[in-house]
């Protein structure tokens, strides 16, 4: 199996690469700026079947001609990459709001439609397994998406979109033999996370009935069994990973 993780770095990419990688896996991965952390990463898994890419997913031509090319078959697709930053309601700078709304949605939402977009097409020329699948794309989205944000609302509207992307995926590629599914975390220790974690984490802690924040091997674990081919029928499928802060 051949995966390919975006934003593998660090959070939840990072330990998605480990855990595929630990599971048998080829895994490419592709970062924005973090050249030397991509490098330790490598290093740390052996470069035998670990490789990574400058690529940054908000750039369709980049996308197309310098990260996939290298690439020559992909079994597995996974869109972390994301970005995040407070945008509220009630700001006063119109400008900023737009921007915001502008930044967010081409890294988080049209990133991850462009790369579906070029891995389909790769994915359709693969051989099928014997109940006829070609390709599984997994998009980390998160528990924003379905409870709401005002604070981010440019962020939970562009993880409710990739969510429905891939139902919209799951529903018209199940005759090429790809399979599609979304996971939704909720507060994890991540980089993205710190800054509110350090300055709400009591809080944050209170809304998760167990009163832990959760890790980000969690989360890739969910991504890893995604990726094995064990829930190819539940495929359109969400599947919450906030320690029952928001169940729906």
């Amino acid at each position: 199996m051949t995966a390919l993780v975006t934003g593998g770095t660090r959070g939840i990419g990072a330990a998605t690469v480990r855990s595929l990688h630990a599971a048998g896996a080829r895994v490419h991965f592709t970062y924005a700026s973090a050249s030397d952390a991509a490098r330790v990463l490598s290093a740390e898994l052996g470069h035998e079947r670990v490789s990574s890419e400058r690529c940054d997913s908000a750039d369709p031509a980049a996308l197309d001609a310098g990260c996939l090319e290298r690439f020559h078959r992909i079994d597995v697709l996974v869109n972390n990459a994301g970005i995040y930053a407070e945008n509220p309601l009630d700001g006063s700078d119109f400008a900023a709001w737009r921007a915001g709304w502008a930044k967010t949605f081409a890294v988080n939402l049209f990133g991850v439609a462009d790369l579906c977009w070029l891995v389909a097409r790769s994915m359709r020329e693969n051989d099928p397994n014997p109940h006829g699948i070609r390709g599984r794309i997994v998009t980390i989205t998160s528990r924003a998406a379905h409870r709401a944000e005002p604070e981010f609302a440019d962020y939970a509207a562009s993880k409710a979109a990739s969510g429905n992307l891939m139902k919209s995926i799951a529903r018209g590629a199940a005759r090429d033999g790809i399979v599609a599914f979304s996971v939704a975390p909720g507060f994890i220790a991540t980089d993205m996370a710190a800054a509110a974690i350090a300055a709400e984490g009591e809080r944050i802690r209170a809304e998760i009935p167990s009163g832990r924040i959760g890790t980000p091997e969690e989360v890739a674990n969910i991504v890893t069994f995604l990726a094995s081919g064990l829930a190819d029928y539940a495929t359109g499928t969400t599947i919450d990973v906030n320690g029952a802060s928001y169940v729906r």
